[in-house]
C-alpha cells in the first residue's frame, strides 16, 4: 500500500537550514504528485511545494519562495524539502501527501489539502529566535 515516511525535522536557529525527507513506497512515484504541508499550532495546513513527478513542475507558496527547495532522487524514491534561511514563522508539524489527481497538477490547486489522499506521519521542524 501508499507509505510515506518523513523525517529530518528537528530544532534550528532563525536563519538556519533543514532538510526534511520523504520516503515513498507502494506506488509508482512517476505517476504522482508529492507535496510537503505544514500545520502549526492553531492554524489551518498550508501548501508549502509541490513536485508533479509526471513532468517534473514544481510549486511553492509565496512565503517559502527562494528559501525551501523541494527535489527527488529517482533511484531511492525519496522527495526533499531544501529549507534555507528559516524563520519562526516556518514552525509547523510538516508533511509528505500524495496524489495522483489532476486536481494536483495544477498551480491553483496544488495546494488543497483535500486534494491529498495519502498522508505521512509527520516531523515537527521548530525554528527558534
Amino acid at each position: 500500500q501508499v507509505q510515506l515516511v518523513e523525517s529530518g525535522g528537528g530544532l534550528v536557529q532563525s536563519g538556519g537550514s533543514l532538510r526534511l525527507s520523504c520516503a515513498a513506497s507502494g506506488f509508482t512515484v512517476d505517476d504522482y504528485v508529492i507535496a510537503w504541508f505544514r500545520q502549526a499550532p492553531g492554524k489551518e495546513r498550508e501548501g508549502v511545494s509541490a513536485l508533479n513527478n509526471v513532468d517534473g513542475t514544481t510549486y511553492y507558496a509565496d512565503s517559502v519562495k527562494g528559501r525551501f527547495t523541494i527535489s527527488r532522487d529517482n533511484a531511492q524514491s525519496m522527495v526533499y524539502l531544501q529549507m534555507n534561511s528559516l524563520k519562526p514563522d516556518d514552525t509547523a508539524v510538516y508533511y509528505c501527501a500524495t496524489d495522483n489527481s489532476y486536481r494536483t497538477r495544477h498551480a491553483t490547486s496544488w495546494s488543497v489539502s483535500g486534494f491529498y489522499h495519502y498522508w505521512g506521519q509527520g516531523t515537527q521542524v521548530t525554528v527558534s529566535l
